[in-house]
Parts: C-alpha cells; structure tokens; sequence
C-alpha cells in the first residue's frame, strides 16, 4: 500500500444506477474531482460473481478502469434483513429484477417476513466503495447504517429500498428524509468519508 495516493483529477465512478451516481457525486463535489460515470463512457457492467460487497464493488471499479485507462471508483450496496438470514444482501438489485422493480421487491420482503411470522424487523444497509488506479493499486472501504425496515413503503426520496428502511434514532424512512440529512447518516456516507479519509485528505 503506498505511502501516499495520486492525486484524483477524473474518476469513473463505475455504475449504470442513476440514484448512486447522484449520490456519489454530490459526495465528490467539494473535492472538484472531473466524474464521468461508466454508463456515459458506454462501459457494461460486469456479471457480479463474487459473494461479498467488497468482493463486487473491487469487480465492478477493475472492468471500468480496465476499459478506461482512469481510476475508478465502484459501489456495492445492499440491504440486509435479519429474520431473512440477511437477504437480499448482496443480491439486492437481483431481486428488483431487470426491470429494477424495487417496489416488488419490498413487496417480497414483507411477504417472507410475515410468512416467516418474524417480529425482528432489524435490518442494515451496507455500501462497500472500491478505488482501483490504472496501476493496479486498489483500496476498499465498508460502511453500515443499521435500523428496522417497515412494512409498507414510505417517501419519494431516494432509490431502492429507501421507502422501507428507517435509519435507528429516526421515525422517517429514507425514502422521507431530505438528502441533507440521510446524505449525512447514511451507509455510503459513512464509507465515503473512509474513502475522503484516506485517499483525499
């Protein structure tokens, strides 16, 4: 690992999701980084074949930075649903199939849990982050916001699962809280500052 990181002057961040590019850019926006998403460079996205976040978000920001020749920087995000054994974890977009279809897929959630009759309704976000440099250098960073996940979905902010998820000490979904404030609290948030941390400070 080196000492100290290049410095980032352009960056893929390697994503076809419109609600993550948004969110990772106003992120990088007091850092005057120049953002280009994979999508808009025409990169496909990668078959995501490993089994952890970290393991995906390193995937996806090697195949960008592979066919750009630019750093890259990759989320790998998911919800987590205890009384579910974590599902759907890291198949979180899988279960919105290729229509992205979160709503049913929230649907499905509170289907399982009440055929499972669960009264733990504990739930996590997670976002891993991924840098990958055209030298091969890579970092990961991980972070969580937990809290419980509701039973209908509430709120037009956001993407995913946001509607349903509501961050512990909070009563508004994700779906509800203004950007501000789930910009500041939430599980890219708090990967996000690992990654100011280490690599832009």
């Amino acid at each position: 690992m080196p000492k100290s990181w290049p410095v980032l002057e352009k960056l893929v961040i390697a994503t076809h999701n419109a609600g993550k590019l948004a969110e990772i850019t106003a992120l990088l926006a007091p850092y005057h980084i120049e953002v280009v998403s994979a999508g808009d460079l025409g990169v496909p996205e990668p078959e995501e074949t490993e089994t952890t976040f970290i393991g995906n978000a390193l995937l996806k920001a090697r195949a960008s930075t592979l066919a750009t020749g630019l750093p890259a920087l990759a989320d790998d995000s998911g919800l987590e649903v205890m009384a579910l054994d974590r599902a759907p974890g890291i198949y979180s977009a899988r279960w919105a199939g290729p229509d992205r279809d979160f709503y049913a897929a929230m649907a499905e959630i509170e289907r399982q849990l009440q055929d499972k009759g669960a009264t733990d309704r504990t739930a996590r976000f997670v976002c891993a982050l991924a840098l990958v440099y055209p030298d091969g250098t890579e970092k990961a960073f991980e972070g969580e916001v937990v809290g419980e996940v509701v039973g209908k979905p509430r709120g037009t902010q956001g993407f995913g699962y946001d509607p349903i998820f509501v961050a512990k000490g909070y009563h508004e979904t994700f779906g509800e809280l203004d950007p501000v404030t789930k910009h500041a609290i939430s599980h890219r948030a708090h990967a996000f500052a690992q990654f100011v941390d280490a690599i832009l400070t």
